[in-house]
């Protein structure tokens, strides 16, 4: 009898074991279960954009499931609003002390795209971005290598006049503010003189001191409302000597006195001070920002607030 009592025990026990998680998103999803769905990255990550499809783990996340985990606000980023045959599947994780680097696969029809979600040790989103897509169709090879920092280095490269190799190299980093920001860039291309975009213009600007500090179009610093009032995100973007020295920084600042505020942003060696007189605004490079800028140039001018109408600050 006590035989045939632990034969059923084990039968249990192996029917158990061989019960598979649900991935749709019909059903809740465990935190520890959709972690578990990523292999983990121990090395140094590279991909190509003619290889990005192979990277990835052959089971499929339903976007519900994901849903469980990330705001569609930021899915969108990654998946655009057409979710129809949209397949996901997990590419590895990166764990640090405080966050994991989740890299999947969006996979819809023939494209590919490979995206990062970044998480607190309890699963909770921080934020998103990007990588690699093989549907660029712009004479570029691309690819994206991440390291254990991590940084993600998103390249392009491609054969030029004389048979010479030109490339862009930018490496990302997410910081304490919430972003994803530029930590060094390295190309031997021309720059092609387009507009510049303003990546945090559309953001709420009702703040005390949110609004635009400028000298000109090409030489400006934006406020925008932070997650408090002792919190500010902002944008620099500056060109001198002509053009030929550029730089250009999207963070946070901290708020310490009513006229001084300061930037810095773990694993980033850049320190910025923003001093308020009236509607003049001075900054001053403190660290080493030579990632963010031109080896000639820095941080380092003063800008006058830019008046906006009424209707411009109650829509943002």
């Amino acid at each position: 009898m006590k035989k045939w009592i632990a034969c059923f025990l084990l039968l249990g026990i192996l029917s158990c074991k061989e019960k598979k998680t649900d991935f749709s998103g019909d059903a809740p999803l465990k935190a520890s279960d959709f972690i578990g769905a990523f292999p983990k990255i121990t090395t140094v990550f590279s991909v190509t954009d003619t290889n990005v499809g192979k990277k990835a783990d052959t089971l499929t996340i339903g976007y519900k499931a994901l849903e469980q985990f990330v705001p569609d606000s930021a899915l969108d980023i990654l998946t655009g609003k057409d979710t129809k045959r949209l397949q996901i599947h997990p590419v590895g994780l990166i764990e640090k002390d405080k966050e994991n680097y989740l890299l999947l696969n969006f996979v819809k029809r023939n494209k590919i795209t490979l995206g990062v979600i970044v998480t607190d040790k309890k699963t909770k989103f921080l934020g998103a971005k990007e990588l690699l897509s093989n549907a660029r169709d712009d004479g570029y090879t691309h690819s994206v290598s991440v390291n254990r920092e991590p940084t993600f280095i998103v390249s392009k490269e491609r054969m030029g006049k004389d048979n010479t190799l030109l490339f862009s190299r930018t490496g990302w980093v997410f910081n304490n503010a919430g972003l994803f920001m530029v930590a060094i860039h390295d190309s031997n291309e021309e720059p092609r003189k387009s507009a510049i975009i303003n990546p945090i213009d559309t953001l709420s600007r009702k703040n005390k001191l949110s609004g635009d500090y400028v000298q000109d179009k090409k030489n400006f610093v934006s406020l925008r409302d932070g997650k408090d009032p002792s919190h500010y995100v902002f944008f620099i973007h500056f060109e001198k000597d002509g053009g030929s020295c550029t730089g250009e920084l999207k963070g946070q600042l901290v708020i310490h006195t009513p006229n001084t505020a300061q930037f810095s942003a773990s694993g980033d060696p850049c320190v910025i001070d923003f001093n308020f007189e009236g509607n003049t605004l001075r900054i001053k490079e403190k660290g080493s920002c030579g990632n963010h800028r031109g080896i000639k140039c820095f941080f380092d001018d003063s800008f006058r607030k830019k008046r906006e109408s009424k209707t411009a600050r109650k829509q943002g």
